[in-house]
């Protein structure tokens, strides 16, 4: 499970962000932001509330429309698709973990993991096998358990799990860790940091604490609608 295959053009960026521009009400959120993110790179982006991270992410997915600049996710701008054709590319080669998981908590782990695997457009067996295997793979016990009731580490590693179901190019984590207390975080850190090298894939992770920040190869800082280099060491 640790290589990606997922057919984009060889030799650029997985993530290339270029000039990126966005308002909204006379506010700038986003003035020339540029991110260049290669497979097996992680990158921690900080800043405080308001200041844009969200939106950020948001437009790496394709549900904000910036109002101008390229995103690239595996070669190909999100910025400038139609809706159907950014859904399939952003199920083919983006995976998203979220502060709370945003699991289906009536389904197991195993079911909630299948499940994007399945609307990606894999056969059900298929789905199910690769999904039990990643699990095995990250060392989430098999379980017929109802995600609902499992506790926070365990769902949020069942989120990655989700996450990188479908080998994709590039992963986002708005705030992973935000929820759990600081020994459930360090474990969900351990596995989270070795994502980007083991399944050859670019991770940008959003995050406000500095624990987490400091675990990513580089330390990006949202101040005055810009991105520029911060040291992790310093406290924002």
């Amino acid at each position: 499970m640790g290589q990606r295959t997922n057919g984009f053009e060889e030799g650029g960026p997985a993530l290339f962000v270029q000039g990126l521009q966005y308002q909204v009400d006379g506010r700038v959120l986003l003035d020339s932001v540029d991110l260049q993110v290669e497979e097996g790179e992680s990158v921690a982006v900080v800043g405080p509330s308001g200041s844009g991270k969200s939106t950020l992410l948001g437009c790496m997915l394709g549900l904000v429309r910036p109002d101008s600049g390229r995103i690239e996710v595996a070669g190909k701008d999100v910025a400038r698709m139609r809706r159907r054709e950014l859904e399939r590319h952003r199920s083919r080669h983006l995976g998203v973990i979220f502060q709370f998981g945003e699991l289906l908590p009536e389904l197991t782990p195993v079911e909630n993991v299948a499940l994007a695997a399945l609307l990606s457009g894999s056969k059900a067996g298929d789905a199910y096998s690769r999904a039990e295997a990643l699990l095995c793979d990250l060392g989430i016990p098999r379980t017929d358990m109802p995600t609902g009731r499992l506790s926070g580490g365990e769902r949020q590693r069942t989120a990655v799990a989700r996450a990188l179901i479908n080998r994709p190019a590039v992963l986002l984590a708005d705030e992973p860790t935000g929820a759990l207390d600081a020994v459930t975080r360090d474990s969900v850190m351990d596995l989270l940091f070795d994502v980007p090298e083991r399944w050859r894939c670019a991770m940008v992770v959003v995050t406000h604490d500095d624990v987490v920040a400091r675990r990513a190869d580089r330390c990006l800082e949202l101040t005055g609608a810009r991105l520029v280099d911060r040291d992790p060491g310093v406290r924002s």
